[in-house]
């Protein structure tokens, strides 16, 4: 890394929340007051070398491994619309963010219904949650017992472990985007 892309501010924010510290525990840890830890976090304040040690040591952390640890996540985090994963077929499409779901603990797709789209009579159950909101278009879904025609906005939430249907029963096609924990669809 140049010195010219080193944030310090920025560094400090990812290191705090991935240890899971607000600012105000980092700081009462430190024992420095909630703005030090702000304006460091903004750059607008740049840390003595004895401060900056005072508010690692909260983490904890030495200054040698703050400026040399690597803080780059270990798996893609940004997806263009070409990098999802058609995971569907027929008038169903399922675009997957992420092709490699093993170990993640959630699934975010991007899904698009023809009209007349059908995920079939027999209903679908597998172990997880689901969750999504209608962009545009219309499906009519079906869980357990229940039955609904949900429109652009509408939204839906329940145990995927319960027998579940989807419909496009509109003139034209119905988009959604939603997830699934864990990934088990």
């Amino acid at each position: 890394m140049e010195d010219d892309d080193f944030d310090l501010g920025l560094r400090l924010r990812a290191l705090r929340q991935l240890n899971g510290l607000s600012q105000r525990e980092l700081a009462k840890r430190a024992g420095v007051s909630n703005a030090v830890i702000s304006l460091i976090e903004q750059n607008k304040s740049s840390p003595s070398v004895g401060v900056l040690k005072k508010v690692l040591a909260g983490i904890p952390i030495s200054v040698s491994a703050f400026f040399s640890e690597d803080l780059t996540p270990r798996q893609k985090v940004f997806y263009r619309a070409e990098d999802l994963t058609e995971i569907g077929s027929g008038n169903i499409s399922y675009r997957q963010v992420g092709r490699d779901l093993s170990d993640r603990a959630l699934q975010i797709l991007h899904e698009k219904l023809q009209p007349g789209a059908d995920t079939g009579e027999t209903l679908l159950r597998h172990e997880s949650e689901e969750s999504g909101i209608i962009v545009s278009g219309e499906i009519e879904l079906t869980v357990g017992d229940q039955r609904k025609i949900l429109k652009a906005g509408d939204a839906f939430y329940f145990d995927s472990r319960i027998p579940h249907r989807w419909r496009n029963p509109g003139a034209k096609e119905a988009v959604i985007i939603s997830a699934c924990t864990p990934p088990t669809f």
